[in-house]
């Protein structure tokens, strides 16, 4: 599989050690969490994606096989390769330099097509990626999800992700959005396309509202998402 297409407006973002075209990704400082390093903001601001693949190439030293769509550290168990989706809005909640590693959003998108037969990025990163990581899911982007709207970079790669592949998902909303019969309906239309969801908390939401609806805990999330790779991957835990 190729690596993810070099863009002008993600290029600034790479981290010293990340070759193109390499399969190969050097630890990038970020968030410790369960033996996992999530790089600041990647699972609490930038909605809703990161994608994670398996490297065909096992590094020479630790001896474990890589994985990315999403961040790329290292851990115990295996090497990550990781790259993030964001949305326009989701700009507001951080800076894009902030991010260690590939981040594309719409913008990368037009960019990068301009006639017929050029990549199209949203099928290359579907074909990139072994697995998809969508946290936080608000309810605007649940909504589409589950109708099958496409019309930013995130959605048109869920819309066109290979079901035999791991797709997670973590509601974040509103108390009041998360109670709306509709949601229900959006989640289960979801779990029926065989995504996985991993639950939202009751807590003190941003708004100041305590309730259900907040994006589970990232030490969750990690977890969640390693036991997938185990499960899909041929990850085997010492």
């Amino acid at each position: 599989m190729p690596a993810p297409i070099e863009s002008p407006s993600n290029t600034k973002n790479r981290e010293p050690g990340f070759a193109p075209g390499s399969r190969q990704w050097t630890t990038t400082p970020g968030r410790q969490r369960s033996g996992l390093q999530l790089p600041e903001g990647c699972a609490t601001h930038s909605q809703p994606g990161a994608l994670v693949r398996r490297a065909s190439q096992i590094p020479r030293e630790g001896g474990r096989d890589t994985a990315i769509f999403g961040s790329g550290p290292e851990t115990r168990l295996a090497r990550l390769e990781v790259a993030v989706v964001t949305t326009e809005r989701a700009k507001h909640f951080y800076s894009p330099q902030d991010i260690p590693v590939t981040l594309y959003s719409d913008a990368d998108e037009w960019e990068m097509w301009k006639s017929r037969s050029d990549p199209v990025l949203h099928i290359d990163l579907r074909r990139w990626a072994d697995l998809l990581l969508v946290a936080p899911l608000d309810a605007n982007t649940l909504g589409k999800v589950a109708s099958g709207i496409c019309d930013n970079l995130i959605t048109c790669i869920i819309r066109a992700w290979d079901c035999s592949k791991p797709l997670l998902f973590c509601p974040a909303m509103n108390t009041a959005m998360w109670e709306h019969p509709i949601t229900g309906q959006q989640v289960d239309q979801l779990k029926a396309f065989g995504y996985v969801e991993i639950p939202c908390v009751a807590k003190k939401l941003v708004c100041g509202d305590e309730g259900l609806g907040a994006m589970a805990e990232v030490g969750t999330i990690v977890d969640k998402v390693k036991e997938v790779l185990f499960q899909h991957s041929g990850f085997q835990q010492s």
